[in-house]
């Protein structure tokens, strides 16, 4: 007997349009950039809001001058309407699967320094395993990645020192070791490691908030007591590795974004210690809690682990990467 053909789900609707709308205009924040996102008419738009409102008997949206915000009760419809719609897109992703289509789409939130090698290289990767998958990545402060994942505006979030939230989920962690980024010709470039006394007279770059390593340094260096000035502050990766190279001072980051410099021997990373122990920074992979990942995101997130399990140097992989997908 022949099996049965399985529908094509690329572009399968199997919910009412109502909750693709109202999602829409959360995102949005106005039935009118939702309409032009959908590609429908904004009356469209606003007839299945006022549909759903009249459902349940609740406004969703407060009617502000600056455009449209959730209502107490349209809180609570997000959070299921998101795990509805992952959920969705999660199914239409394994019915493709079934297919041989081995296609989907990845949303990824992520830091400017860990565009330089990690997430090209996972992408290369599934590239090479998954040419189907589309993938887009957005650059985000550290404080933004969690609530773009919370939101539903992205699938994954790669970021350092994330504080554990309710419905974050940790796919994975590593820990790097935190050091100071110097010149080759600079008295602390040949050293295996550091304490911050030995920095003392040098001027400092330091990353601005948007960096969580930021408040890691700043407590880092109020316990030390050694006065050390900080003369800069920069807000990408790219500024602090080009103020460092121009003589302007140190800084003090992981090997993560400096990886292209370090082999060309223009910058020196000398791990920095506070007593015996190496000071580390915790980079982690992060998705929501509620929803299991669609097959495109699962796949791109075994791909980000192992070129993470790749950045920490054999003393670190103590407690190393935590493998914790979930299919």
């Amino acid at each position: 007997m022949a099996s049965p053909r399985l529908p094509r789900s690329r572009g399968l609707r199997i919910h009412a349009p109502g909750i693709q709308y109202f999602d829409a205009v959360r995102r949005a924040g106005s039935i009118r950039e939702a309409a032009r996102r959908l590609n429908v008419a904004s009356s469209a738009v606003n007839r299945q809001v006022l549909k759903m409102e009249e459902e349940l008997g609740a406004r969703l949206f407060e009617r502000l001058p600056g455009g449209l915000r959730l209502t107490a009760v349209g809180e609570v419809l997000a959070q299921h309407v998101m795990t509805v719609l992952q959920d969705a897109e999660r199914a239409r992703s394994e019915l493709d699967g079934l297919q041989g289509l081995r296609t989907g789409h990845v949303e990824l939130v992520t830091l400017e320094g860990l565009c330089h090698r990690v997430v090209p290289e996972a992408a290369a990767a599934l590239g090479a395993r998954r040419p189907g998958i589309t993938l887009s990545t957005g650059i985000l402060g550290s404080a933004e990645i969690p609530d773009a994942i919370l939101s539903g505006s992205a699938h994954l979030g790669l970021a350092f020192e994330v504080r554990r939230r309710s419905g974050l989920r940790q796919l994975a962690v590593v820990r790097l070791r935190l050091g100071a980024v110097v010149p080759p010709d600079s008295p602390l470039a040949g050293r295996a490691s550091i304490g911050l006394a030995d920095c003392a007279g040098m001027p400092l770059i330091l990353p601005r908030g948007n960096f969580a390593n930021r408040e890691q340094i700043e407590a880092l260096l109020e316990r030390s007591g050694t006065g050390l000035h900080v003369q800069y502050e920069a807000g990408s990766v790219e500024l602090l590795k080009q103020m460092v190279l121009r003589g302007l001072g140190i800084t003090f980051m992981t090997r993560a974004g400096l990886e292209t410099e370090l082999e060309a021997g223009r910058l020196m990373h000398v791990p920095l210690q506070q007593g015996r122990s190496f000071v580390h920074s915790e980079l982690g992979l992060y998705a929501r809690a509620e929803t299991t990942l669609p097959a495109a995101a699962a796949a791109f997130a075994e791909q980000l682990t192992e070129v993470m399990e790749h950045l920490a140097l054999p003393g670190d992989k103590r407690g190393g990467v935590a493998r914790r997908l979930s299919r």
